[in-house]
């Protein structure tokens, strides 16, 4: 099993660009279902989640193939087979994107629950509640949601509570239901407005994109799309402003779009980092001390992201007083205090709030990824720390980092990978 191994202490220095975002390439690879000729994905990272999403549509009979290191070709013309099973869903929770469009595409259609989920309250219920609102059958068969969807109708959905998931499933199902759905209390998340215009592209007629309400007027077909690129990812784009403001140095982030970080950045300055935004640049500068403490908790776009959480909770170990962090999006994401713990911090929990003490000296240590971000949080701290850090299960970051290794080994960290 591959660990990274990480020598601390040092600044970081130069440009980078960043990768698309992993958050928008998998919900626009679920909608291709809808689409019947070749559609060219390009600016796609390169990550084991977009190959499990790939191995899905494979297995229902799509050819995909990857080239160029950062473009996906989909051909669905042969896709036939309305199942996801088990063994591919239970590796990632956005497989299970795909029930929409099939549903909108077959009429029915049968998906394993994420990870083998007994059934009962977790988030795939705001997926299954709304498309019962829009006439779906769906019962449920040794861990399998078996839907049919012959007489789908348009109707008004609220969400108690903001999904990027269960939003972008019922978006691809109501594009083809039989008049008109209103989604309230829906997500704004730049990766589902670009999934928006995808489909709007494609013929369908959604508006209020980018608002908590969107209007779906649904249509009897769509047209194909040839091709489309895949926005930047701002959760990447943000992990590398706080390593670089924590760790120090200066480092420009090409490819970027400033416009999706603005309560990051002004996170950050609020904590005193410098960081300059051009048109697709951000540059962050930072010595690497006197970091102001700040409480801030995690809430939906344009809030602070959740996946940033962990990141900006290793920044307020190093701050110059104690600080908290409350998380509004998902409460048991705190499985990496321990581990951060390890490396000198001092956090402690209350409920959904991160009690976090200032002025640590974080001292290498030997500690296991739990997450995707919770391990960009462990690379952070290991550069931070005095002498050696070694980092296992480090397949969770490949998940949903594009050769982060690299890309830090080109700023001036000592990290490599381990088999």
């Amino acid at each position: 099993m591959d660990c990274f191994e990480i020598v601390g202490k040092n600044h970081l220095e130069g440009n980078i660009v960043v990768s698309g975002a992993k958050n928008a390439v998998l919900p626009i690879m679920a909608a291709s279902i809808l689409n019947n000729s070749p559609l060219k994905i390009k600016n796609v990272p390169t990550l084991s989640d977009s190959k499990t999403m790939a191995a899905i549509l494979e297995s229902m009979g799509s050819k995909v193939s990857f080239s160029n290191d950062d473009i996906i070709n989909i051909d669905n013309s042969g896709l036939n087979i309305p199942f996801a099973s088990y063994d591919l869903v239970r590796t990632m929770r956005a497989s299970f994107y795909v029930l929409g469009p099939l549903l909108a595409k077959f009429k029915q259609a049968k998906v394993s629950l994420p990870g083998g989920c007994a059934w009962g309250p977790r988030p795939v219920d705001f997926h299954i509640n709304a498309f019962e609102q829009l006439g779906v059958k769906i019962d449920l068969e040794n861990g399998y949601v078996v839907a049919d969807a012959s007489n789908i109708k348009g109707g008004k959905i609220h969400f108690p509570k903001i999904s990027v998931g269960a939003t972008g499933n019922v978006l691809m199902l109501a594009v083809l239901a039989d008049g008109v759905t209103v989604i309230t209390n829906a997500a704004a998340e730049p990766e589902i407005q670009q999934l928006c215009q995808m489909l709007n592209n494609m013929g369908a007629d959604i508006s209020g994109v980018g608002t908590n309400t969107l209007t779906i007027k649904g249509v009897t077909s769509l047209k194909n799309l040839e091709e489309i690129s895949i926005i930047p990812d701002r959760i990447e784009a943000g992990t590398f402003m706080i390593a670089t403001a924590a760790v120090g140095g200066k480092v420009i982030l090409e490819n970027v779009n400033p416009l999706h970080l603005k309560e990051v950045t002004k996170q950050l300055t609020n904590v005193g980092i410098t960081v300059i935004e051009k048109s697709n640049i951000i540059e962050v500068h930072s010595e690497g001390n006197n970091i102001k403490f700040s409480n801030i908790e995690t809430n939906e776009y344009p809030g602070f992201p959740t996946d940033l959480q962990a990141q900006w909770m290793l920044l307020m170990c190093l701050a110059n007083g104690d600080s908290t962090l409350k998380e509004n999006i998902y409460f048991d994401r705190f499985t990496h205090i321990l581990e951060l713990n390890r490396l000198g911090c001092k956090i402690s929990l209350e409920g959904s709030l991160a009690k976090i003490k200032g002025n640590r000296n974080l001292i290498g240590a030997n500690v296991m990824s739990t997450d995707i971000r919770a391990s960009a949080a462990l690379i952070i701290a290991a550069l931070c720390a005095e002498g050696k850090t070694s980092i296992s299960r480090v397949y969770h970051i490949d998940r949903g980092y594009d050769k982060i290794e690299e890309k830090l080994t080109k700023l001036g960290a000592q990290i490599i990978r381990k088999k």
